[in-house]
């Protein structure tokens, strides 16, 4: 090898030594801790918030946008927020909500709030999604909602002049696919917090509750009166919910079976995830199948309206009596309790609205 060749090697290998020890800045988002309210940090624990899908400020920026877009659906009409409408604490007001082809479901939609707390992961009515970033990932293909494939949606999101941007932005690349479409929407989704209720407020003794409101919460209390707790929270538990699956006493035989058509164990047929009582002004109608109005309608179900079946849930105690029996005022009562449930403040917050 000649003077010149040996140089030329040595400058080659000098170079892509240099390259390789070069400190190269690597893109990364912006991390976004979840604001945990204060009666959550008090009596639960922390968030479930999965290690390969942290919180940034570019993934709910992403996730919130994905969510109003009617984009994910297969003829580019229907939204998520279509069914699940701030407005109504992420929920929708019909029984049923209507597909993309004006099909109805079969259930009501839930509301969407508080979601990061859901201890178990299991989600829908009947807790067939295992994460928060699966149950965004069923309405896509389900024919009676969006009616789409995900081979559709991401060749649209791909082709679209901003997504693979934010995209780039939210995961560092700007390759498409349904499970950082998914994360984004979680990421979006967990930021839906509600923990400013009058109740709330109370708690924390910023405010005061009437003697009616007072009377309601402990005919919510009581176990010879409502008996509400087991179910729907306490004021030790915020969620107002237990995330649990239960037989509520509905029905006495089941067309819909509920847990029990996940589980294929006929004990859990009839069951249904509790849901929140917060907000409960804006979520009706109420049960899994809509098919009450009104609240007071939900408290004479649980006074008077319990059907006995093989899997009613040992919670549903005075179902021999047909339910708990309250007095006019204590019904009366208990729905000025729940109304203080109620978190205008969630409903008109302009960081959930689609602006």
């Amino acid at each position: 090898m000649n003077y010149y060749s040996l140089h030329t090697l040595l400058f080659i290998m000098f170079i892509c030594f240099s390259c390789t020890n070069e400190t190269v800045e690597q893109y990364a988002p912006t991390p976004l801790a979840l604001k945990t309210p204060k009666l959550f940090s008090e009596n639960i624990i922390a968030p479930v918030i999965p290690s390969n899908n942290p919180q940034t400020v570019e993934g709910v920026r992403l996730g919130k946008k994905l969510f109003f877009d009617p984009i994910l659906s297969g003829n580019n009409t229907q939204a998520c927020a279509s069914c699940h409408s701030p407005k109504n604490a992420f929920t929708d007001t019909s029984r049923f909500s209507n597909g993309i082809d004006g099909r109805l479901g079969l259930r009501n939609a839930m509301p969407l709030f508080n979601l990061a707390w859901n201890y178990n992961e299991r989600f829908f009515w009947d807790g067939k999604s295992f994460s928060l970033e699966h149950q965004a990932f069923i309405p896509v293909t389900d024919p009676l909602e969006m009616k789409s494939t995900w081979a559709d949606v991401t060749e649209k999101l791909q082709q679209h002049p901003e997504y693979p941007t934010l995209f780039q932005e939210a995961f560092g690349t700007s390759q498409i696919d349904s499970t950082l479409v998914t994360k984004a929407m979680a990421q979006f989704e967990r930021t839906l917090i509600s923990a400013n209720s009058k109740f709330d407020q109370y708690l924390l003794g910023e405010t005061e509750l009437s003697g009616e409101e007072l009377n309601g919460f402990n005919v919510f209390m009581d176990e010879t009166k409502g008996d509400c707790f087991h179910c729907h929270g306490s004021d030790k538990n915020p969620l107002w919910t237990d995330n649990a699956f239960h037989n509520n006493g509905l029905d006495e035989t089941f067309t819909d079976l509920g847990l029990g058509a996940v589980t294929g164990d006929p004990a859990d047929n009839g069951k249904f995830k509790s849901p929140s009582l917060r907000n409960v002004e804006f979520t009706a109608p109420y049960m899994h199948d809509g098919r009450f109005t009104t609240l007071e309608e939900v408290i004479n179900h649980y006074s008077e309206g319990l059907k006995n079946s093989s899997t009613i849930d040992p919670l549903m105690k005075k179902v021999s009596q047909g339910g708990v029996g309250l007095s006019e005022k204590d019904k009366a009562d208990l729905k000025a309790f729940l109304l203080t449930l109620s978190d205008f403040e969630f409903i008109n917050n302009p960081v959930f609205s689609n602006n």
